[in-house]
């Protein structure tokens, strides 16, 4: 099959490697048919990094099942699928409990079975393969991914009917945030530097965007609440510009407020300075959101998967480009270029 594996200088090759098989009875091989750049493959973008050097990389994605195992019975051969690529051990006391997005070999297992989107194949176990109605598309389900991660951070925040919540971000997570936060029965200010991005957030029913690079976002935000603040910020850009977000997630939180961190990190230790006593004398919460997996007796991915299927979220508006996977470089560039190229979800077809 044809894959795009990783350089020693941070691009992509277009190789041709072996077919993943399926190595147990519960497992299934599907055709990879879209796939999506997000964040945190950008984050990886250029960098020399020897961990991921030489493979397959990409988690969003969504595909047609060509083959199962002889224990599958939920999905078959031709069946239109979205892949979940949060996959565990199994057997640690988080995977028990649903909670594999804690898991401690999230990364390590998932790197070598599901969490290979761009690729022509992949495989894994059948329980992270959902069946699509007809009505989605392809390129709606690889937006699921991103949804997903949303909607737990949603539901960490403890989001309530009339809450005013700020979004800091209007990349794919925070646009997708900002519909969550929305259905659900927020109002919504949302802050971001690129027009083209704050225009669609518009679009999907932002009550209020907010340039920072051109407008004051504390007064935009002070305006917006009353002079109270933010009950509940979600941070959503992440990477390097968390040196610049975090802080001003936790100045937008009100007194008593909560700020729901989002965006991503890169490995190893981040400083950054946060105004810890206003913090601490606001009680102002800091909660931490990872990935996503179930909630109570519900896989995130599905409950997702029913929102878009029943209108409720938007991914088609999210869709800017597409590109073949041979062109996967120029496809990471159109994305990293957003204020010129005017990209949110960036696809690739294969």
């Amino acid at each position: 099959m044809t894959a795009a594996i990783k350089t020693a200088e941070g691009d992509f090759d277009i190789q041709e490697v072996a077919i993943p098989k399926i190595t147990k009875p519960d497992w299934v091989l599907a055709k990879i048919r879209v796939s999506g750049i997000c964040g945190t493959d950008l984050r990886h973008r250029k960098k020399e990094e020897p961990e991921l050097e030489c493979k397959i990389m990409g988690h969003e994605m969504a595909g047609e099942v060509v083959e199962v195992g002889e224990l599958v019975t939920h999905v078959k051969p031709g069946d239109r699928v979205v892949i979940e690529t949060v996959l565990g051990d199994d057997t640690c006391p988080w995977c028990k409990a649903q909670q594999y997005n804690l898991c401690p070999h999230l990364y390590d297992v998932r790197m070598k079975t599901v969490s290979q989107a761009f690729a022509q194949y992949v495989s894994g176990p059948s329980k992270k393969f959902y069946k699509l109605p007809d009505h989605v598309s392809y390129e709606e389900a690889t937006v699921l991914d991103t949804f997903s991660v949303g909607l737990h951070a949603l539901q960490l925040s403890g989001l309530k009917i009339n809450d005013k919540v700020a979004v800091i971000g209007a990349g794919p997570i925070g646009l997708g945030q900002l519909q969550l936060a929305k259905i659900s029965g927020a109002d919504v200010i949302i802050f971001d530097v690129v027009d083209s991005s704050l225009k669609v957030a518009k679009e999907l029913g932002a009550d209020v965007v907010v340039n920072v690079s051109s407008d004051d976002g504390y007064a935009k935000l002070m305006e917006f609440t009353n002079n109270r603040g933010a009950d509940i910020v979600f941070e959503c850009a992440g990477g390097e510009s968390m040196h610049t977000t975090l802080p001003q997630a936790t100045s937008y939180a009100r007194i008593g407020g909560r700020v729901v961190i989002v965006g991503g990190f890169d490995t190893g230790v981040t400083t950054i300075p946060l105004e810890w006593q206003r913090i601490q004398m606001g009680e102002i919460q800091l909660i931490s959101s990872a990935s996503y997996s179930y909630w109570d007796i519900y896989p995130e991915m599905q409950m997702c998967l029913d929102l878009v299927a029943n209108g409720k979220l938007n991914a088609k508006k999210l869709i800017t480009h597409s590109f073949p996977l041979t062109e996967i470089n120029k496809a990471f560039e159109t994305a990293n270029d957003k204020e010129n190229t005017q990209a949110i979800f960036v696809a690739l077809t294969s």
